[in-house]
Order: C-alpha cells, then sequence, then structure tokens
C-alpha cells in the first residue's frame, strides 16, 4: 500500500465535517496493516492494531482528523446562480476564481465562483477582499428553476483540486488539514507492522473537527486510551511569517509542548527522536483548543496526551503545501515511540 497515493485520494476526495462518510470508506480500504477497522455512530474510523504484550495491555490513541472546510448553499437566484456560506473557518480571500464541486441531488456539477469584475467596482473594492456576500457560484444554469433539477438549499460544495507534485517530495492540494495526519497514521501502522510492540494501538480519523472537535471527544470516551497523540498540522515557514510562530518544512513534525501535552509524554517523545535520528523541531503551544488534543486530554478523568505537528503552508486555501518526507517522519516517530512502551511507563503516568 503507498500510503503516499492515499494521501492524494483522500486529498481530492470531498469529506466536508459532517458529512464525511465517502472518505471514511476510502479510509476504511486503506489500512491493511490493522487487525481491525470499524466506523462508530458518529462516524470516525477507529483502527486497531493489537500489542503483543500480556493483558491488560496499555492502549495508545493516535487520533487525526478526516473533514474539511467546506461550503453550503444558502440561495438560489435569478438566473440559476448560488449563493452559499461556509461550514469551518476558510480564508474568503482565496475563494475567488476557485473551481468547485457542487454536490446536488443527482451527482456532481463543476461550477466557479465569481464576483462582479474590477472594471466596474467602486472606488477603493479593488484594493480590499471581496466579501463573502458578494461571492457566487456559477455552474452554468440558465435560470433559478433549472438550478433547482439538480441544487437544493442546504447541498455542499467543495474545492475541487487535484494534487500536484512540487520539487523534490513537497505536493500541493487541499484538505491537507489534516489529512495528512490521517497519512501519518498510516505511515506509522505501516512501520509497527516491522517491529514488536506491547499496546494496543487505536488509529483513529476523526470527524467534524473543523466545527468542535466533536469526534475525538467520542471516540476518546469509548476507547479510554492510556496515552493521546493528536497528530494535526502546524504553521509552516513561508515568506513574512516570524520563525517563533512556525515551524519549518523537512525537519519533521513540531513536537508540542504546552500545558494540554503530558510532560512524561513529551519527553519519552524527544528523547525516542534522539534515539533514533529522527528530526523534529519543538513547537511551543501555549494556548491549547485547537485541535483534537484538547478534546483528547479532557475527556472522561483526563488522558496523558501530546500534539505532534507536521508543517503546513497557506493553511485553509486550497494549495496546501508540505513536504510527504515530514508525514513519514512523523509516523515513524510515532511508531518507535509505540514500540518503546511498557506497562511501567503507563503506570507512572499518574504522578508529574
Amino acid at each position: 500500500m503507498d500510503v503516499k497515493q492515499v494521501l492524494r485520494t483522500l486529498s481530492e476526495a470531498a469529506g466536508v465535517s459532517g458529512y464525511e462518510r465517502e472518505l471514511a470508506q476510502l479510509i476504511e480500504a486503506s489500512c491493511p496493516w490493522a487487525d481491525d477497522v470499524r466506523t462508530d455512530k458518529l462516524g470516525n474510523v477507529i483502527m486497531l492494531k493489537k500489542g503483543q504484550g500480556p493483558e491488560p495491555r496499555p492502549k495508545v490513541m493516535l487520533a487525526a482528523h478526516m473533514d474539511e472546510i467546506g461550503l453550503i448553499v444558502t440561495k438560489i437566484e435569478k438566473g440559476g446562480f448560488l449563493r452559499f456560506s461556509t461550514i469551518g473557518g476558510f480564508d474568503q480571500r482565496a475563494l475567488l476564481a476557485q473551481e468547485v464541486l457542487v454536490h446536488g441531488r443527482n451527482g456532481t456539477r463543476s461550477g466557479v465562483i465569481g464576483a462582479k469584475p474590477p472594471h466596474i467596482q467602486a472606488p477603493g473594492e479593488q484594493s480590499k477582499a471581496v466579501p463573502m456576500k458578494d461571492l457566487f457560484i456559477d455552474a452554468g444554469f440558465s435560470s433559478a428553476e433549472e438550478a433547482e433539477k439538480f441544487v437544493r438549499v442546504g447541498d455542499l460544495v467543495t474545492i475541487k483540486r487535484p494534487v500536484t507534485n512540487l520539487n523534490g517530495s513537497y505536493m500541493s492540494g487541499k484538505a491537507f488539514d489534516d489529512r495528512a495526519g490521517v497519512a501519518a497514521i498510516l505511515e506509522c501502522f505501516k512501520v509497527l507492522s516491522t517491529v514488536a510492540h506491547q499496546a494496543d494501538v487505536y488509529g483513529v480519523a476523526t470527524v467534524q473537527e473543523e466545527v468542535g472537535l466533536r469526534g475525538a471527544v467520542t471516540s476518546t470516551y469509548g476507547i479510554i486510551p492510556d496515552i493521546g497523540i493528536a497528530i494535526d498540522v502546524g504553521f509552516g515557514d513561508s515568506p513574512g511569517l516570524p520563525d517563533t510562530d512556525t515551524i519549518k518544512l523537512s525537519q519533521g513534525p513540531g513536537i508540542a509542548i504546552g500545558p494540554h501535552v503530558h510532560p512524561k509524554v513529551y519527553a519519552r517523545m524527544v528523547q525516542t527522536a534522539k534515539e533514533w535520528n529522527i528530526s523534529y523541531s519543538l513547537d511551543p503551544s501555549p494556548y491549547p483548543g485547537g485541535t483534537d488534543a484538547y478534546a483528547i486530554q479532557v475527556t472522561r478523568a483526563g488522558v496523558a496526551t501530546i500534539l505532534l505537528s507536521i508543517p503546513l503552508r497557506y493553511m485553509h486555501t486550497a494549495v496546501e503545501t508540505l513536504d510527504y518526507q515530514d508525514i513519514q517522519r512523523t509516523g515513524r516517530l510515532m511508531a518507535m515511540f509505540i514500540a518503546g512502551l511498557d506497562q511501567e511507563f503507563v503506570e507512572g503516568l499518574t504522578c508529574f
């Protein structure tokens, strides 16, 4: 199984928050290294790789969200144009002139996001981002009546964007936030298939992270892990951003340090990276709350949690960019961390 190709397939598929079923089916078919794969009531895909240690075995949960930000049709206007709103935090500056797919009642329709041309804008408008209320989707319908044969208010819209290979192992596409994290879990399972490990490992592709961390809450509650590892994307280095706020691409994952990170898990993760010569960056994270790590940490009586961040440029746009080797490094780091776990370490997590 080529996990890089799986990432390409996942990126190009549709899976807006709350509507991830098609994507879940793709993930279910993409992990031959799991002993069991199931989907829970909320839609989380839960992959289990059993450990070789005596029962009761430690339980490690890896979580990365599979949902993407998207659009939803709010009105069908005269002339067949579609007004829309967002599901999740789109950068509206990047929406104008995007190609989209409208997921209607009889399949998908291609469209483009338009607005009035700059030649007839009012003075000063050209220097500002076009407000959401002034954007619309043109799918080529000639009238509202024609559009309503294919599209309803409430139908979803996703960006139409194939993955592009850039120089070396760099890739660009949509929804790498956080299907890159899902790919890292698959890379971890792939490595674990070649090494012995005592712990049972649950890899969870969570739903609805972009609208409130919901999948991480329910899956953690059901699994009750001893250790939780959330994998998400972090702000990759690019011009105009200070080094203190970014993670450099091609140097492995960012290992978070902050109030949502258990200090003993953090110390062991850094130790593992050094022992196996896996490059990484330190990622100070003083304000937890925006990733599955927060949901995992505070579920039930609390879980010893850590966050790994894959560096990503141009987050929440259709051209998110990363180095695939960082995904491989993240997967290998998690696998070697898990391979080194035993019951003694897990029992010691109750004390700081």
